[in-house]
């Protein structure tokens, strides 16, 4: 197995890193050893691995394109085959469709999403839709002043595309065209948050019509119920993740659901943890506690395939620190396994 780490570069960003370092993880022992560095790449700080293993895109955060790499089966290594510019600043998160045609990309700092075509050998082409998004600012003047897409997914049947902004309040709901490779608001078009909360990220079950949303300015996870036949949203709880007494400054960062959809789990940064939750039949959660994440802001954070582990990359301490998950009761405990690396914002896995 392979593991792919990304972070941040430049000094614009606080950057720390040195560009994409690939792992070969030992299946025995765990350890993780370097085996190939990936430099001149400026902020690669999010991946989207095609189903299939064989090609990884990067987002370049603080930028203005996308990089394609080739994976080699044998070794893991990279090899760059294009990059594209994505018609916007900033883009922090891109998907597939089903068919691998087209990456979707959230360009965070012009408020806008991106369809770019691909080659089957997953060459990017010029982008052939921009689409920007419209609404009211929140009420945080710094956060909020416009709008923020900060992260791009599709539904499990394919058709919609979910688009969280954090700088409207609003998460965004599209259908896709897969024959054009287009977006289009749905009727719903988009679904309202508290005011301030700042929709993140998203993640839906596995196996219910559920979909989570982090909210990373008051630091909150929403639940809504997804109707996949019209791509309609319907809030049915907001809960927090932190602990109660709580009062320093935080934001949330990352979301994810264990393979089996019993656990949920959120990144506190200021609280620097991983906040654990249990999900009901209905898909309404229940904080179980959260775990030191053995680092500073915990920025990202990812299972491997097997759902065993758990890998926290702190983005301000310079590492990625491994946990035992525990598929019982949903904790986590420490392995002792620390990987150092600067600033990193993204771990992907490929078996």
């Amino acid at each position: 197995m392979f593991a792919y780490v990304g972070g941040y570069t430049t000094p614009d960003r606080d950057g720390r890193g040195d560009g994409i370092h690939v792992y070969r993880i030992d299946p025995q022992s765990g350890v993780w050893e370097l085996c190939q560095q990936v430099d001149g790449l400026a902020n690669p700080s999010l991946f989207t691995i095609r189903s299939d293993g064989r090609v990884l895109f990067s987002v370049h955060g603080g930028r203005d394109h996308v990089s394609a790499f080739r994976i080699s089966p044998s070794d893991g290594h990279l090899t760059l085959i294009s990059q594209m510019p994505c018609h916007g600043s900033n883009p922090v998160d891109a998907a597939l469709d089903n068919g691998a045609r087209h990456l979707v990309v959230a360009n965070y700092s012009s408020g806008t999403v991106a369809v770019m075509p691909l080659e089957p050998d997953g060459r990017l082409l010029p982008v052939h839709q921009t689409h920007e998004l419209r609404g009211t600012p929140g009420p945080d003047p710094v956060q909020q002043s416009a709008s923020h897409p900060h992260a791009v997914i599709f539904d499990p049947t394919g058709q919609f595309v979910i688009v969280p902004d954090k700088g409207f309040d609003r998460t965004f709901v599209f259908r896709f065209d897969h024959g054009a490779g287009r977006i289009e608001p749905t009727a719903q078009g988009c679904i309202a948050s508290r005011p301030g909360a700042a929709p993140r990220h998203c993640i839906f079950h596995p196996s219910r019509p559920v979909l989570y949303v982090n909210n990373e300015l008051d630091s909150t996870v929403t639940a809504f119920a997804w109707n996949a036949t019209d791509g309609t949203l319907t809030e049915l709880q907001v809960i927090g993740t932190l602990p109660q007494g709580h009062a320093g400054r935080n934001t949330t960062a990352e979301i994810a659901v264990t393979l089996d959809g019993r656990f949920l789990y959120v990144s506190n940064r200021g609280h620097d943890s991983i906040a654990r939750f249990a999900i009901a039949d209905d898909g309404r959660l229940r904080l179980l506690g959260t775990t030191p994440s053995g680092g500073k802001r915990p920025r990202f954070f990812t299972f491997d395939p097997t759902g065993d582990s758990l890998f926290a990359a702190n983005q301000e301490g310079d590492n990625i620190v491994a946990f035992r998950v525990d598929k019982a009761n949903g904790d986590l405990a420490p392995t002792g396994q620390v990987i150092p690396v600067g600033s990193p914002s993204a771990i992907s896995f490929v078996a």
